[in-house]
């Protein structure tokens, strides 16, 4: 069945739009580059270097690389339901767009406005470990010190210029980026490989699933390995600019989740084994526990690809960062062209006229990423374990409630659109699985929020976390619940800006 949708009018008539919704640039994208902005998200070598040595010290232990592959299992039977309802509902506002249509209106803008506030925070997270990693990696290199803030500073310059000028100029930079942070751990690894698998040859121990449960906190160490992936999802908010998005986009989804899962498993494994089993444990609790990765590249790879892994590692929190910049980006830039906030249809709701890029969005989010990084800085926190810690931990809260969510909207939709694409699997079973081991992802955040957060611990920002997410999401629910009474013109718009299309397909 073919239901008729809603045409948004979000903005007022303009000339060349003849619908009145201001549109992103069309076909500025390809496969290769929706695969790269949403593994961007996930920064590989941040990912690694930054979560492995800690999940093997205080999580899963030496069943770090499953604890991966249960986290890309998992994710891939989420990702089933929500590519499937990326075929027929094609929208900036990705899970905004698929809750509204799955769950209804009011629980849409509940999940837009958080999964708003998660990628506004990430991007702030991600300029204070890029500004750790500068200053070290400059000190490193040069003996000299730099202050973490002129990193910070130049970072959302370049996120603010990547967005004016549409996505295509950003995939670009971050085809190079990505590349090479990818590139210089998969040498490490392969190294490894043609070296016998390290000093003690290859052990399969570290790829038992069982074992990622014989850790000092499996519970932790499986939270990390969720965290790794944040900002895979990011594929379906590019469906606009795409070329044959009903195409593209699931395609995309499937190779990022397990293109990421697969690149971790083996990189992690590799790191292990090239340092020995129980010699990594040492390592990963050390005072130095980068060393992890640098030990084995300068042993089998030399001493250059672990100066290049150094400076990737700047590179690799930038063009993550870039990414999430993007994500925020659109974002505002789907709830505001739709008017459901009237004073946001002129601002954030409007595309560049030559670059088709929400650019007023994209300079909303500059601000704001620049007072949350100014002001935990005034505050005196450190980039790494303050800004970068608190911020993502926080992030990752909200976007986990949000796909925990989406889920449920899919599981929802196809029970009464599409009887010819219902599945028992793809959107029954795989979405109900998927939403309660997210939902399980969100618990193993809740309980474990302290430890996650170091020496910020004690912190007002982390206590507040569970209850600023509530907040956002209460108040969405209400303020279009609001709206369903008091404005039911403006209700209507809600989540109902699609692809240029006037029916679902």
């Amino acid at each position: 069945m073919t239901q008729q949708i809603e045409r948004a009018t979000a903005a007022p008539p303009d000339a060349g739009r003849p619908d009145g919704v201001h549109r992103l640039k069309a076909n500025a994208v390809g496969l290769l580059g929706v695969v790269f902005m949403a593994i961007a998200t996930a920064a590989p070598i941040t990912a690694m270097t930054g979560n492995v040595p800690f999940m093997i010290s205080a999580g899963t232990g030496t069943g770090t690389p499953a604890a991966f592959l249960i986290a890309m299992v998992v994710l891939a039977v989420f990702s089933v339901g929500f590519t499937t309802m990326s075929k027929h509902i094609t929208a900036t506002g990705a899970f905004y767009g698929f809750i509204s249509f799955g769950l209804g209106r009011s629980a849409g803008l509940a999940a837009g406005l958080l999964a708003t506030f998660a990628y506004m925070v990430f991007e702030g997270s991600l300029v204070g470990i890029f500004s750790s990693f500068g200053t070290n990696t400059v000190a490193a290199q040069f003996g000299a010190h730099v202050p973490w803030w002129v990193f910070a500073i130049g970072m959302l310059a370049i996120n603010a210029l990547g967005t004016w000028f549409g996505v295509a100029v950003a995939e670009k930079f971050l085809v190079v980026l990505l590349g090479t942070e990818c590139a210089v751990l998969a040498i490490m690894g392969i190294a490894v490989a043609l070296h016998g698998g390290g000093p003690h040859g290859f052990s399969f121990a570290p790829l038992n699933p069982v074992n990622a449960f014989t850790g000092p906190s499996a519970g932790l160490g499986l939270f990390f390995a969720f965290w790794s992936w944040v900002g895979f999802e990011s594929t379906a908010m590019y469906g606009e600019e795409s070329r044959d998005p009903k195409r593209i986009i699931p395609k995309a989804t499937m190779i990022a989740v397990l293109g990421v899962g697969v690149f971790y498993v083996l990189v992690s494994w590799m790191a292990m084994s090239g340092n020995g089993i129980a010699e990594s444990a040492a390592l990963a609790a050390s005072d130095n526990p980068m060393d992890l990765f640098f030990h084995p590249t300068q042993t089998y790879v030399g001493h250059w690809a672990v100066t290049a892994m150094q400076w990737l590692m700047m590179t690799g929190s930038l063009a993550c960062g870039m990414a999430f910049h993007n994500c925020a980006a659109r974002y505002l830039y789907a709830l505001g062209r739709e008017g459901v906030f009237p004073s946001l249809a002129h601002t954030v709701g409007r595309t560049h006229p030559r670059h088709g890029s929400p650019h007023i969005a994209g300079l909303v989010q500059t601000v704001i990423a620049s007072a949350l990084v100014a002001g935990f800085g005034l505050a005196g926190k450190d980039p790494y374990t303050g800004i970068y810690n608190l911020l993502a931990i926080l992030g990752t809260m909200a976007i986990l409630v949000v796909q925990a969510t989406c889920s449920f909207a899919v599981l929802a939709y196809f029970r009464t659109h599409h009887p010819e694409t219902r599945h028992w699997f793809r959107t029954f079973l795989a979405p109900l699985l998927g939403g309660l081991a997210m939902a399980g992802v969100v618990l193993l955040l809740v309980l474990n929020m302290g430890t996650a957060a170091g020496t910020e611990s004690s912190s007002l920002v982390l206590k507040a976390t569970p209850w600023l997410v509530a907040a956002i999401a209460v108040g969405g629910f209400g303020f279009a619940e609001y709206l369903r009474r008091r404005s039911p013109d403006r209700y209507a718009l809600v989540g109902r800006t699609i692809l240029e299309e006037t029916h679902e397909r």
